[in-house]
């Protein structure tokens, strides 16, 4: 069971998971061929990309960080960066390689990413 003492582990390891995810994906986008993306996909991949690997770090600076348990806002925050980061990606990505748009998948993602920056942003202030 998730706890509030574990989040910092779990977001090292989210963002170490998200990280390798991201250099897998990086080579694809480099590497296949245009046939295998959607119009512009290689494109929008490459920004999904970009986007993966900066929550990815800040995933692991935020675990790294964070002692003991943190607080409501930074609990949010940290669950909001991987949620968003999933969310945002995954439907970029799909996107990119089907030419199928995911229907609101990705929005969704961009703005739980934006609420929990702000969240991160709270309870930095009050701590």
């Amino acid at each position: 069971m998730l706890s509030l003492s574990s989040l910092p582990r779990s977001w090292r390891v989210c963002g170490a998971l998200l990280a390798g995810t991201g250099t897998i994906m990086g080579a694809l986008t480099a590497h296949l061929p245009e046939a295998d993306f959607g119009p512009g996909g290689r494109l929008m991949a490459h920004g999904a990309l970009e986007m993966q690997m900066w929550h990815a770090l800040a995933l692991l600076v935020l675990g790294l960080t964070t002692r003991d348990r943190p607080t409501k806002p930074l609990a949010l925050g940290g669950c909001g960066l991987l949620l968003g980061t999933l969310l945002f990606c995954g439907g970029v990505y799909y996107t990119a390689f089907t030419g199928q748009h995911a229907a609101h998948v990705a929005p969704t993602g961009g703005s739980i990413l934006i609420l929990s920056w702000l969240c991160l942003a709270i309870g930095w202030v009050r701590g």
